[in-house]
């Protein structure tokens, strides 16, 4: 399929997990794709992944917004503008919630939250000027579900989630699409090592396993999801979030 031939896509996150397969996934489809991260490392095995096509990288924290307003500019200006925007850049910090410090508490939702409305806002001319610009933010189940020891990333997510709601109707009448995915039980750096609490209580995390399959699924699980949300398959899909969670939540 070249579902994202002579488009452009600028992907965060993209140094690892679903950022990264999401990346791999709109460039095997045809897509020009900027990947950026904060770790060059990882951007560095993402290059290394491609099996050729349009790919350049860029380092990045989201959380930084000087850095953010060089970088979408850099990366609009390569490109020759911007139809795609995938903010899959994150981090997971568990703590119990009456020993948070207030700095990771504003680390969580700097990156999260705030990451995802400077990369946006920094892309919204871009999008807007393509008359059918695209937005898909990550959100997660633990927005909507109970995540022990994971308030300030449930709220981060639950925030992205009202966010992307707000954004797809102020600018629908210029095209705009906006959609969440909420992953839950997918592969990652994030979920191998969430940090949970020594203490933890495992009980809490019973309801946390996937209904379908084996355990939990790789990240190219969600980027065909991205992949189809941004694409004209996904042309009547706005305004909402999609849970790809193997049914850990029914």
């Amino acid at each position: 399929m070249n579902r994202f031939e002579g488009r452009r896509a600028l992907v965060t996150g993209a140094g690892s997990g679903i950022g990264r397969a999401t990346a791999l996934r709109l460039l095997e489809e045809g897509a020009a794709v900027v990947a950026a991260d904060v770790s060059e490392a990882g951007l560095k095995e993402t290059a290394a992944r491609a099996g050729g096509g349009s790919l350049t990288t860029a380092v990045l924290d989201v959380s930084d917004e000087a850095g953010v307003g060089r970088v979408v500019e850099e990366a609009v200006s390569g490109l020759g503008g911007l139809d795609v925007l995938v903010n899959a850049a994150g981090i997971l910090r568990s703590s119990h919630t009456h020993e948070m410090t207030l700095e990771l508490w504003n680390t969580i939702i700097g990156v999260n939250l705030t990451g995802t409305f400077l990369v946006t806002r920094s892309a919204l001319p871009a999008l807007l000027a393509t008359g059918r610009g695209v937005v898909v933010n990550f959100s997660s189940t633990s927005a909507s579900f109970a995540h022990p020891y994971m308030a300030a990333y449930a709220a981060s997510k639950g925030g992205i989630q009202s966010f992307t709601h707000a954004l797809a109707l102020e600018y629908s009448k210029q095209g705009l699409r906006a959609v969440c995915v909420a992953p839950g039980s997918i592969q990652s750096g994030m979920t191998s090592d969430p940090g949970l609490p020594q203490d933890t209580d495992w009980s809490l995390l019973a309801k946390l396993a996937p209904a379908i399959g084996e355990g939990f699924a790789p990240p190219e699980t969600v980027a065909g999801v991205v992949a189809m949300l941004a694409s004209d398959d996904g042309a009547f899909v706005t305004g909402t979030e999609i849970r790809v969670d193997g049914g850990t939540h029914m």
